[in-house]
């Protein structure tokens, strides 16, 4: 396994991590979840996203039940607030209720006192931004958090942030989380700029596309049966990538990922860890060959001539426009 810095900070972190943000707690029996996060560790991962949201906590109870036992200062565990847990009006948002309670939340749930790197899910329109930092500011003042970031936000956000968190002494956020892999590039024309002015790391999600970017779904075909493009809550993220024309760009890489040695879901893992940008790829799985399969792309590097030859082949099948990142104009 290979270690990056997040973004500026001094926190060091393996360049793949493992998500469990479609499969713990909801789409694979716990004891599998359990030997995918296992598999995790054999191959050196050590750091681990989730979210409250994800299966309404289950996945965090789940991820804390697998770390059980686990040297917990040879860890790094992520977690995220925003998206409703709950019926309550404030079981949602950046308030500095929903902030704090969900916190502690959380903790409960991966049985652990701290969290290394707490995420704001969305950016919360709703809520001062000056009250949403000062939560994540009294968090790390408590040691409940070591360190802050965003997931999803967009550059004008982010830039916000990081003048208002000067203005005021506030710890400054260190990461964003966003979507990025060959086929879905709209962090890179603003949101990657401001992020490297403003010291942030990027922890990318969905660097295989949620699967598409495997070459298993074919032009034309039904969607292999258990795939997560049958599955009712992950079909519906899956299904922008599911066009014929999508799919066909997607066949013509596999030769490409043969000539360089590497498996398709390999590829598409190393492709995303060339920009320098990304601190960390989230990998997910459902089985423990494929955590072992997405870990071996650590390290490998892409020369230019191949990564000049996978954008011709994606051509205009690649989604660049900034303005698909997008959180609610309301809690949801």
């Amino acid at each position: 396994m290979e270690f990056r810095h997040l973004g500026n900070s001094g926190l060091v972190i393996s360049e793949i991590a493992y998500g469990n943000w479609l499969t713990h707690g909801s789409q694979i029996e716990e004891d599998a979840a359990t030997a995918c996060v296992h598999a995790a560790l054999d191959e050196g991962i050590t750091t681990f996203d989730t979210a409250d949201v994800y299966a309404q906590g289950r996945a965090e109870e789940v991820l804390g039940r697998a770390l059980k036992g686990q040297r917990r200062d040879g860890l790094e565990i992520l977690s995220k607030v925003y998206w409703p847990v709950g019926p309550g009006k404030n079981d949602r948002g950046l308030s500095r209720k929903h902030i704090v309670r969900g916190c502690e939340a959380s903790l409960r749930r991966l049985g652990t006192d701290y969290l290394d790197l707490y995420q704001a899910h969305r950016f919360d329109y709703e809520t001062p931004l000056e009250e949403t930092l000062r939560a994540f500011d009294d968090l790390v003042r408590q040691g409940k958090v070591c360190y802050i970031g965003v997931s999803e936000w967009r550059a004008d956000e982010i830039e916000r942030a990081l003048k208002l968190a000067d203005e005021m002494g506030l710890d400054r956020i260190v990461s964003n989380q966003p979507q990025y892999s060959m086929l879905w590039r709209v962090i890179e024309s603003e949101v990657i700029p401001a992020s490297r002015r403003g010291g942030l790391g990027q922890i990318v999600f969905s660097p295989i596309a949620q699967g598409v970017l495997t070459g298993k779904y074919r032009p034309g075909q039904e969607a292999p049966a258990g795939s997560r493009a049958t599955d009712e809550t992950g079909g519906r993220f899956i299904s922008r990538f599911l066009e014929d024309d999508v799919l066909e760009r997607v066949q013509r890489l596999v030769p490409l990922a043969e000539e360089a040695g590497l498996t398709m879901a390999q590829l598409a893992v190393a492709w995303v860890l060339q920009n320098e940008a990304v601190s960390a790829a989230i990998i997910g799985a459902s089985r423990p060959e494929q955590v072992r399969d997405n870990a071996a792309a650590a390290g490998k590097r892409l020369d230019a001539d191949l990564m000049r030859r996978i954008d011709e082949v994606l051509g205009d099948s690649i989604r660049r426009d900034p303005a698909l990142t997008v959180s609610p104009e309301q809690r949801p």
